[in-house]
């Protein structure tokens, strides 16, 4: 069996990160990395040198380094941050990391949540982390939780998810419901000791892990 490696794309958002020394623990040597607009401020705290820039360049000045960019116009549908996933996408990478788009606009920061939505609908791997957490989508896998998370949040994503069963859990479910309506799964705990499982039948949710 031959097993092809490819590497990841982590993209860059402007969302403010506090905690670099973390997200640089996160990242790989070898990550493909997507600099978004003024993501572009993260540099040199990250420490890392941009494979690919995109931007509109209408929050900050765009640096003119000799790395690829693609500038692309203020008025358009996709944000900065949507058209580099985009961009990995067309380049073929089958998981992604986003780092610097949880902020204070909680319309930037939900449009890049269902960022993870349309990588799932693609077949693709993603992931969002920031200073307090990591987010990623549970569909028809079971996911682990360590107990070195402070607490887990389920939320579904699509209008009910069926079938929700968590185990090793303080408050666990056994092929239970939630609605988009009355979402319950706020604040569980891992057992000490334990590693949780969530699994669903039917639905999608969006798994928050807190530290």
């Amino acid at each position: 069996i031959i097993v092809i490696y490819m590497k990841r794309c982590v993209i860059i958002g402007g969302a403010p990160i506090n905690n670099y020394e973390y997200i640089k623990k996160e990242l790989k040597e070898d990550d493909y990395l997507i600099y978004c607009d003024s993501g572009l401020k993260h540099l040199d705290n990250l420490e890392r040198k941009p494979n690919l820039i995109v931007g509109d360049f209408d929050s900050i000045d765009n640096p003119n380094l000799n790395i690829e960019t693609i500038v692309l116009p203020c008025e358009k549908d996709d944000t900065d941050t949507v058209f580099g996933v985009k961009e990995g996408l067309k380049r073929g990478f089958d998981e992604f990391l986003l780092i610097g788009v949880i902020g204070n606009r909680i319309d930037h920061t939900m449009g890049n949540i269902s960022i993870l939505l349309m990588l799932e609908k693609e077949n693709k791997i993603g992931k969002i982390i920031d200073d307090y957490s990591e987010c990623e989508i549970v569909k028809n896998t079971t996911k682990y939780i360590e107990d070195s998370y402070s607490y887990f949040s389920l939320l579904t994503v699509t209008p009910i998810t069926k079938g929700i069963t968590i185990k090793n859990a303080k408050y666990a479910l056994n092929k239970a419901d939630i609605a988009n309506y009355y979402q319950y799964g706020v604040s569980n705990e891992v057992l000490k000791g334990s590693i949780a499982e969530v699994s669903i039948e039917e639905g999608m949710l969006l798994l928050i892990k807190v530290f």
